[in-house]
């Protein structure tokens, strides 16, 4: 898309190169004159670690819905993933789920993927397809430290930049994308706008997580995982193993309190038999670690409320974890930030008109909403939980999601419902339509499985492992 005409030159300034700010610039870069997006860290010039990414670490992945608003704001980004190794997974088709309800079937009709890699790949690919884009540019070792304008007009960002020299960066649009360690309640205090509601809701859930060398290929290799139940007793355990580039295995281990996994790297395995089902333990036995283990207790769904705000000033717009972070286990953090990207392209669509940057808030809280309801939805029901706790219409809910997933165990229909919303191609509440309703009460249409749903090549592999 060309750049419309403009009378004087426009800039956008974007808080933070994670992939969030990395989605807002290419949201914005068609519709002002120049990008510029500023980062604390240094950038790594090849798919690495990066400061400031403690969740980097553990397993991600794109749902549908992230992968296509990802290309729709930079087209072919999702085939240069593939290029460089990513896995392409087909929902369920290349699925060894065991959810609290049953094994779910591998159903050969697809009608969903995700996208498997590693976040330094992912990373990595999207900044090389926003930068070239000439408009766009990084600036790297330099920090927000408040804003310019008031409480009805931003007009910039205050920069502390290497050397420690503040200086001010004037611009038409500023878009907050610094994540978790966000300062923006702060900055929005400091323009003299209060009345702020956030939420917190934490599960205490702790991740523990390590790369292997997979002792298989992992080109069609299935994603293999063992949700947690809450409805046992003991302390909540999940797992799941992703099949990424340069044939590894990305391999995260969740445990709640009373039940943590740690550092120490001899435990690590012992720990993923204690779930639910040791097919995790099972295959690790035949990897090769290649990394220590790593854990992460910033696991907590944290939202702002930005939209109820009375006063939302122009030229302000926040996206990402800087407004909502979800706890890991459900991977929708990336897939959110793409899709409220692609909700600022559509309002900046009509130019950087006043009352543009509330619409924009108001258009990001859509998808964020729809995560947000699905992440505390399940939260909400372990034990251990802090922040809220489930009332009669949650129980409720939860009865019936739990009879929809042991349906879906034997129905395509209900497997095709959930993945609707678990992809985020669906809001939740398309869960209690008619046709969904009837197909819960009318429950699996086929027998349960007894054990993981490995196809025939897949457990020759396998045993081979173990003769060998």
């Amino acid at each position: 898309m060309s750049k419309a005409p403009r009378s004087r030159s426009t800039r956008a300034v974007v808080i933070g190169a994670g992939i969030a700010g990395l989605l807002a610039a290419a949201a914005a870069k068609d519709h002002v004159d120049s990008v510029e997006v500023l980062e604390a860290h240094e950038l790594p010039a090849k798919p690495g670690p990066r400061v400031g990414v403690p969740q980097g670490v553990h397993i991600h992945f794109l749902h549908a819905g992230g992968a296509a608003a990802i290309d729709s704001l930079l087209p072919f980004t999702i085939d240069r993933l593939l290029d460089a190794g990513a896995n392409r997974v087909p929902m369920t088709t290349n699925m060894v789920i065991y959810s609290p309800e049953g094994w779910y079937r591998r159903w050969q009709r697809t009608t969903h993927f995700l996208i498997s890699a590693s976040r330094d790949l992912t990373d990595f690919v999207v900044r090389q397809q926003l930068l070239k884009d000439p408009g766009v540019s990084i600036r790297t070792d330099t920090k927000a430290v408040g804003l310019l304008g008031d409480r009805h007009k931003v007009t910039g960002v205050r920069i502390l930049a290497a050397g420690h020299r503040e200086a001010v960066l004037h611009a038409d649009l500023v878009i907050d994308t610094s994540g978790r360690s966000t300062r923006m309640p702060q900055w929005l205090t400091e323009l003299g706008i209060t009345g702020l509601d956030e939420d917190r809701i934490e599960s205490g859930l702790v991740y523990a997580s390590r790369f292997y060398r997979a002792p298989v290929p992992t080109k069609d290799w299935p994603v293999v995982g063992v949700n947690a139940d809450p409805r046992l007793p003991q302390p909540a355990g999940a797992g799941g193993i992703l099949p990424i580039e340069d044939d590894r295995w990305h391999v995260s281990l969740m445990g709640a309190p009373g039940g943590h996994p740690t550092r120490d790297p001899d435990a690590f395995e012992p720990f993923a038999r204690t779930l639910r089902h040791p097919v995790l333990a099972d295959l690790l036995r035949h990897a090769e670690p290649l990394t220590d283990v790593s854990v992460t207790h910033s696991t907590a769904n944290h939202r702002y409320f930005y939209e109820r705000l009375a006063t939302w000033p122009d030229g302000l717009v926040a996206l990402g974890d800087s407004v909502a972070a979800f706890n890991p286990v459900y991977a929708q953090g990336i897939s959110v930030a793409a899709q409220g990207a692609v909700a600022l392209r559509n309002q900046l669509s009509s130019g950087l008109a006043p009352g543009l940057a509330r619409r924009a808030q108001r258009a990001v809280a859509r998808p964020v909403t729809t995560a947000w309801d699905l992440a505390v939805g399940q939260d909400i029901l372990f034990s251990t939980t802090t922040g809220r706790s489930p009332n009669l219409a949650d129980r409720l809910l939860q009865r019936y999601v739990s009879r929809l997933s042991r349906t879906a165990t034997g129905s395509f229909h209900a497997a095709t419902a959930l993945t609707d919303v678990l992809a985020l191609q669906a809001p939740p509440t398309s869960l209690v339509k008619p046709g969904v309703l009837l197909t819960a009460l009318a429950g699996p249409q086929r027998p349960q499985l007894d054990r993981p749903p490995f196809t025939q090549a897949e457990r020759t592999l396998l045993n081979n492992l173990n003769t060998a």
